[in-house]
């Protein structure tokens, strides 16, 4: 059976005359009461219109930051009107998310119309994917379709619970996600090069581990790269650096030259005796950096390095900036890879895939989000895949 098919989609589902639940993922940047980033809701409009059009009746299920109990200043309310503008007609809202309001909302909709229910995390038995709300839940509806992989890496009610209780699909955002990935790392075309950047080694050890198993070359930037450079024996001066991770990093290093993967690490770099931008700074050997100097970026010889192992890669996953990429010129090692990853997907030979809140700030910097093959606004649920970990919302949707 091929990746594609593993899961149901909506091409399975039957929606016209149903009660459609819609899982999606609206936790969405608000400031003064209006949208600041819309990325999440323009994601969800595909699958909302798909399931509209074919006569559904939409009941969108969402949570919003992390309200102790009912907190109206993390209502969902404003959102109905953000998603309705974008959509191109009325989104109705309910202010409760089960019970006899949300069954009368529920009952008062005709095929095609969209209603939002208030924020599935008002009630604290959510998170803990209590069986009496999700049968709640799943009374409000016929079938279920989960749109949201920026939260499957966890077993809530309405992520994962839901799943069990009614005929469940994945939405078109989902779908395009599960796709992408397994295209990158489940049957990938190789070589597979990862890029592993940030600041700490300590936030991505698993991700680390399973890499080495599974690509050809492993690109280690940022932060991180300074704990292997001192692994390896060289000073790093004031650099940002987990000293007490050496052993680790070793480690790391041992696991990847016995499954043939080739580790890339900087020769050299951008150094200066102060973090903040523009400050005075020089190319240097990462064998000459100076007691009170801090390495802020890779240099110019191992960016060109990376740049001609990306030309020999087919799939390249990206997660993490190379430098201290918000301080200009230390976003140069940055910007140059990633220019050079979506010069060559846009040529076609390369298939490029890249998540989590820093990588995706750092291709918007560098201008080139557009033009990777898919990138993913998923945080947790990108890590916890890269680091092969199962994701509950996902797996519940396997045929």
């Amino acid at each position: 059976m091929s990746e594609e098919s593993a899961f149901r989609t909506l091409d399975d589902a039957e929606v016209a005359g149903r009660r459609v639940l819609v899982r999606v993922d609206l936790n969405v940047p608000v400031d003064n009461g209006r949208v600041t980033d819309d990325t999440r809701i323009q994601a969800v409009l595909p699958t909302i219109r798909e399931i509209s059009d074919k006569g559904g009746r939409v009941i969108l299920l969402a949570h919003f930051g992390r309200p102790k109990g009912e907190d109206p200043a993390l209502s969902l309310a404003p959102i109905a009107g953000e998603v309705a503008s974008r959509l191109g007609k009325p989104v109705a809202f309910a202010p409760a998310t089960i019970g006899p309001v949300a069954e009368a909302a529920v009952g008062a909709l005709d095929d095609g119309d969209v209603l939002l229910l208030e924020n599935t995390r008002f009630d604290k038995r959510e998170e803990k994917n209590d069986p009496d709300f999700v049968a709640a839940l799943a009374g409000l509806g016929d079938i279920y379709v989960n749109d949201a992989f920026a939260t499957a890496h966890r077993a809530h009610a309405s992520t994962e619970g839901l799943a069990h209780r009614l005929p469940a699909y994945a939405g078109r955002c989902m779908q395009e996600e599960i796709e992408a990935l397994a295209k990158a790392l489940e049957k990938p075309q190789r070589p597979v090069l990862a890029v592993v950047g940030g600041a700490k080694v300590s936030s991505k050890l698993e991700l680390l581990g399973n890499l080495v198993a599974r690509v050809d070359i492993l690109v280690i930037g940022g932060g991180m790269a300074n704990t292997f450079l001192a692994a390896q024996g060289k000073d790093v001066g004031k650099s940002l650096c987990e000293h007490e991770l050496a052993g680790t990093a070793r480690e790391i290093l041992d696991k990847a030259k016995a499954a043939s993967c080739e580790i890339v690490l900087p020769t050299d770099a951008l150094v200066a005796t102060e973090f903040k931008a523009h400050a005075p700074h020089r190319v240097a050997s990462v064998d000459e950096v100076k007691a009170d100097e801090m390495i802020l970026d890779a240099g110019p010889a191992s960016i060109a390095h990376v740049i001609g192992r990306l030309r020999a890669a087919k799939t390249v996953v990206w997660n993490g900036p190379f430098g201290a990429f918000e301080l200009p010129p230390f976003d140069t090692a940055t910007v140059a890879v990633a220019k050079a990853a979506a010069e060559l997907t846009d040529a076609g030979g390369l298939l490029s895939v890249a998540g989590g809140g820093d990588t995706v700030a750092a291709l918007n910097h560098a201008g080139v989000a557009d033009h990777f093959t898919y990138v993913s606004t998923a945080g947790g649920a990108f890590l916890e895949w890269l680091e092969g970990k199962a994701l509950p919302g996902v797996e519940a949707l396997r045929r």
